[in-house]
């Protein structure tokens, strides 16, 4: 088995502008990087995550700051294992937060058909909703690069998403084809 190797940044930044400092740092976290610390940060080294960490150091230095990019290993086994403890942990907290807001969808349409608030304009916002999470664990997902154990959770929880919106449409469009035998519909 090779041992993982990963891109080390180290960097220092002036302290002003904040947003300069803070746009950085959400650049960093948004590849996925782990933090051992503050200005240091590690990803796994891949041909791209070496491309866009050398642009960031260029960036850096246009802020006038210093950075030195390094390509290292763990000591041994168990310090590599640290490592991916702690992209794994990265990407079970964001995980989680999906599964949150999984719950919410399914309280949202819960709620609706206990309402019987069958509309299309109703099942539109919804499936906007269901976009934005299989958008949002789409991203999550690029940046799991180890497998982390609460990605299968979030997966069957989209499942779950996409079975009860098929279910409410369906509900949707039963109520509306009702409506349209109605007297004094316009189809009537």
């Amino acid at each position: 088995m090779t041992q993982e190797t990963w891109l080390l940044l180290t960097y220092k930044v002036p302290a002003d502008p904040p947003r300069r400092r803070v746009a950085l740092w959400r650049k960093l976290k948004g590849m996925g990087a782990v933090y051992l610390q503050n200005g240091v940060c590690l990803l796994p080294r891949t041909d791209e995550h070496r491309r866009a960490l050398k642009i960031i150091e260029n960036e850096i230095a246009d802020m006038s700051g210093e950075a030195v990019l390094l390509e290292t290993v763990g000591l041994d086994k168990a310090q590599g294992e640290k490592v991916v403890t702690r992209f794994r942990a990265d990407r079970d907290e964001e995980y989680r937060e999906f599964l949150g807001r999984v719950a919410d969808f399914e309280a949202e349409i819960a709620k609706e058909t206990a309402a019987r608030h069958f509309t299309y304009a109703e099942l539109e916002e919804n499936d906007e909703d269901l976009k934005k999470l299989r958008t949002w664990l789409e991203k999550i997902r690029r940046l799991d690069f180890y497998a982390a154990p609460q990605g299968g959770d979030a997966a069957a929880g989209l499942a779950r998403c996409e079975a009860l919106l098929d279910t409410y449409a369906n509900q949707v469009f039963a109520a509306q084809e009702e409506n349209r035998g109605l007297p004094g519909s316009d189809e009537a």
